[in-house]
């Protein structure tokens, strides 16, 4: 039987979260201390300590439990690596990435190294699930070394059209999609 975990916990750790993200719109993160953060969720440093192990590994948990919450479960809609699921990754990058460099301006730059991470992580494994599903007969190295170039080049790619003011997604995507179909289909009949 799963232990329940104690909704007082859960809450404090909210309140830590959110006290971090309101301080990252306001002050750079490397501006940003405990002590800001305690104030700000009204908690003392010992209970911060219980929670995590340096403002580090809060802005971790902040991009992967609250942050990236949404991209996630838009990814995690799909089962198949296709055109549609592809279009729809790039532009939750592409939105998200947008969304957060908006809202916390003063530390986009901190959090960037992060968020690659993350999300590289988060595509690679939902992309080695689904070709696993699509080609059940191939070579895991195969499937890895697959999973891992599309994750890393759809990130590079969304971040690049991101970066590019002067094409909406959608037309960056339209230029985009011909190439990846076209390596999507080569791929397919290789793996």
């Amino acid at each position: 039987m799963e232990r329940q975990i104690d909704p007082r916990i859960l809450r404090t750790r909210n309140l830590i979260m959110e006290a971090f993200i309101e301080l990252s719109m306001q002050m750079d993160f490397k501006d940003i201390t405990i002590k800001d953060i305690t104030t700000s969720a009204t908690v003392n440093r010992a209970t911060f300590y219980n929670h995590f192990y340096d403002k580090y590994d809060l802005l971790e948990k902040v991009l992967s439990e609250s942050i990236m919450r949404e991209v996630i479960q838009e990814v995690s809609t799909h089962e198949v690596i296709n055109e549609d699921s592809i279009k729809s990754i790039l532009l939750s990058i592409i939105r998200f990435q947008t969304s957060i460099r908006n809202q916390c301006h003063r530390s986009y730059k901190a959090f960037t190294p992060q968020i690659e991470t993350h999300f590289k992580n988060v595509l690679h494994a939902f992309f080695s699930k689904w070709a696993n599903k699509q080609w059940p007969n191939q070579n895991n190295t195969d499937i890895e070394v697959f999973s891992v170039a599309l994750s890393w080049a759809l990130y590079g790619v969304a971040m690049h059209g991101m970066q590019n003011q002067q094409t909406e997604p959608e037309k960056y995507l339209q230029q985009l999609m011909p190439l990846i179909d076209t390596m999507n289909k080569e791929d397919a009949h290789q793996i």
